[in-house]
């Protein structure tokens, strides 16, 4: 049976800190020689890893692996300060790319443990946001990922009236709030920040797919294995009660015998998706009735560009309009693209970037 409606969540895809992680390597693929390298993947998409890699950025595992002088970007997930004091050894140009919410939570970890804390930071072992977060305070810092933890690391804690908990930005809502009730519980003095760390984004997305979740026969959220906020969406949708959820990369893993006698077909996109892969995902589908947004608020945050980069933009854009052909001296004129960051989206950027 052919699918007859769409019902497409809003918003969805690229958060401001996304954008801004994107469109800083963008610049720095167009401003410097390649190559340009990458601490980790710049953000959790594969689509849009590959596509920096056809530019020729590397994206590396450690700092030795960066030459000398090299121009070299900390992804948007926030890294170990022993990994940002590395990065900026030998002469290399470094871009830090960690998006405002991760350092946020950074600033809280370290402000909590030296005021005697036992943190306690609800987040996924190995991902690269946690790893960044319990490096900022390793003796003070206790990863949670499941409720059932709390009980083991009660036993640990010399004083339970300075207990705080953190997270990762990007959970799920239900897995922050069980390990926050849990922890409530066993620690009655629990400090929290007066806003929980869940990035606005991540939440705004499980809202609107919760939106559409039970209207619909089956579920897509695209974005890759590897993204904690992709992840998070389908446990939503799973949570909601949708009889078919499915997780793809893009339009080529998705065989519509997989979603069955679906009609009404939700979708939506994790925080690191192209908006080009959910229109080539809606293209494939053909709702013959069209398209239903369905949408639970507007997002206009925005990040700028980071310091470093900030610091260079009136050089940049001259030296963008010299590689146009153009005059240095009517740089904006000629697009001033670094100048104008805030009205150019991430998804027009990489657009352009393959063509």
């Amino acid at each position: 049976m052919a699918v007859r409606r769409v019902l497409l969540a809003e918003p969805r895809g690229f958060c401001a800190g996304v954008e801004m992680a994107i469109k800083a390597l963008s610049w720095m693929v167009r401003v410097f020689e390649a190559p340009v390298y990458c601490y980790h993947e710049i953000v959790h998409n594969q689509i849009v890893v590959d596509r920096f890699r056809e530019l020729g950025v590397i994206f590396v595992d450690t700092v030795d692996e960066v030459p000398e002088g090299a121009p070299l970007m900390l992804s948007a997930h926030g890294s170990a300060p022993e990994i940002v004091i590395a990065a900026r050894d030998h002469g290399r140009f470094v871009v830090n790319a960690v998006c405002p919410l991760v350092t946020k939570v950074h600033h809280e970890a370290k402000t909590r443990a030296r005021k005697g804390y036992t943190v306690l930071y609800v987040g996924h072992a190995g991902h690269d946001e946690a790893v960044g977060t319990l490096a900022e305070a390793p003796e003070a810092i206790r990863l949670v990922e499941h409720p059932e933890d709390i009980e083991a690391i009660a036993a640990t804690i010399a004083d339970p009236s300075r207990v705080a908990l953190l997270a990762q930005t990007t959970l799920a809502m239900g897995d922050w709030t069980d390990v926050m009730d849990e922890a409530r519980e066993r620690f009655p003095d629990l400090w929290t920040a007066s806003r929980n760390d869940l990035c606005f984004a991540t939440t705004n997305r499980q809202e609107a797919l919760t939106l559409i979740a039970d209207r619909s026969d089956a579920v897509i959220v695209i974005g890759s294995a590897n993204s904690s906020n992709t992840l998070a969406l389908a446990k939503v949708a799973e949570s909601a009660g949708s009889r078919i959820v499915l997780r793809i990369d893009g339009p080529e893993e998705l065989d519509l015998k997989m979603i069955g006698d679906a009609e009404i077909v939700g979708v939506t996109a994790g925080a690191s998706a192209p908006e080009e892969l959910v229109n080539a995902v809606i293209a494939k589908l053909a709702p013959s009735e069209g398209i239903e947004n369905v949408r639970v608020t507007d997002e206009d945050e925005y990040f700028p560009p980071p310091r470093e980069l900030r610091d260079l933009l009136p050089s940049l854009d001259i030296l963008l309009a010299v590689a146009l052909g153009g005059d240095p001296t009517k740089a904006r004129e000629l697009g001033g693209a670094f100048r104008d960051d805030r009205t150019v989206s991430a998804s027009v950027v990489l657009e352009t970037l393959k063509n």
